[in-house]
């Protein structure tokens, strides 16, 4: 597999308040990031040395090269 860092995925708010939250790579994962989106505000997150993870709350499409991905809130 292709290493992760520098890969991009796109969420697109489906309604409002749309929570998007940046975890910390290393021993002690932390928040160290947050956005929140209105319906329809699209975001473009890339995974760095500092971001390896990505967690994201409420309705939402998620749009990475393997697919796309509904959240089911």
């Amino acid at each position: 597999m292709e290493p992760t860092i520098g890969e991009y995925i796109v969420i697109k708010a489906k309604d409002q308040g749309v929570q998007v939250i940046g975890l910390t790579r290393g021993h002690d994962t932390r928040f160290h990031h947050t956005e929140k989106l209105d319906r329809n505000e699209v975001l473009i997150c890339q995974f760095t040395d500092h971001t390896s993870a990505i967690k994201i709350r409420g309705k939402a499409t998620v749009m990475t090269k393997y697919g796309t991905v509904e959240t089911d809130q």
